[in-house]
C-alpha cells in the first residue's frame, strides 16, 4: 500500500469589515432634486479573495438592515477599471428577488492587509420597485435612488 500526501491548499483570504468602519447612504432622486438622504445601518460587509490571486476574482458582499432596506448585495463578477476603481457587477437581493446592481467603488487607500474603498449604485426606482416590491413612503414621488457605500475592509 502507497501512502500520498496531497498538498494542502490554504483557504481564501477573509476580510471584514469592523463595526463602526463603514457607512451606507440611500438616497431618494426626483429629477435633479434629492428627496431624502438616509444612513442605512450596514449588518455586514466582507470581501473574500480567493487562496490564487491568478485563479479568481474576490468576491464582496454587502447586508442592509434598515426598516425601509433589508437587502443583500452580491458581486458576481469585478473589473478593474484605470484609476485604482472597481466594477462591481452583481445582484442586490430585495425580499428574495434579486436586481442587478452596478455598483462602481474607488479605492481610496490599499495595504496588505486592508482596503478602503467608496462608491455608489445608481437604482432606477419605478424598475425596483416593480421586480422587488420595494416601496418608499408615498409621499416620496422618487424616479432614482442612489445606494452609497463606504468600508474598510481588514
Amino acid at each position: 500500500m502507497t501512502t500520498v500526501t496531497l498538498p494542502t491548499v490554504p483557504p481564501p483570504r477573509r476580510h471584514t469589515v469592523a463595526p463602526g468602519r463603514s457607512l451606507a447612504e440611500l438616497t431618494a432622486w426626483y429629477g435633479p432634486l434629492p428627496l431624502r438622504r438616509r444612513r442605512v445601518p450596514l449588518a455586514e460587509a466582507s470581501m473574500e479573495t480567493p487562496a490564487d490571486a491568478a485563479a479568481g476574482q474576490p468576491a464582496f458582499r454587502f447586508a442592509f438592515d434598515d426598516r425601509e432596506l433589508r437587502a443583500v448585495l452580491t458581486s458576481e463578477r469585478v473589473d478593474t477599471v484605470p484609476g485604482d476603481r472597481l466594477q462591481l457587477t452583481g445582484d442586490l437581493d430585495v425580499n428574495g428577488v434579486a436586481f442587478p446592481v452596478l455598483l462602481r467603488l474607488r479605492v481610496v487607500e490599499r495595504a496588505e492587509d486592508r482596503l478602503l474603498v467608496v462608491g455608489a449604485a445608481k437604482l432606477p426606482y419605478r424598475l425596483l420597485r416593480r421586480a422587488t416590491g420595494f416601496r418608499l413612503p408615498w409621499r416620496l414621488p422618487a424616479t432614482r435612488l442612489r445606494l452609497l457605500v463606504a468600508a474598510e475592509f481588514a
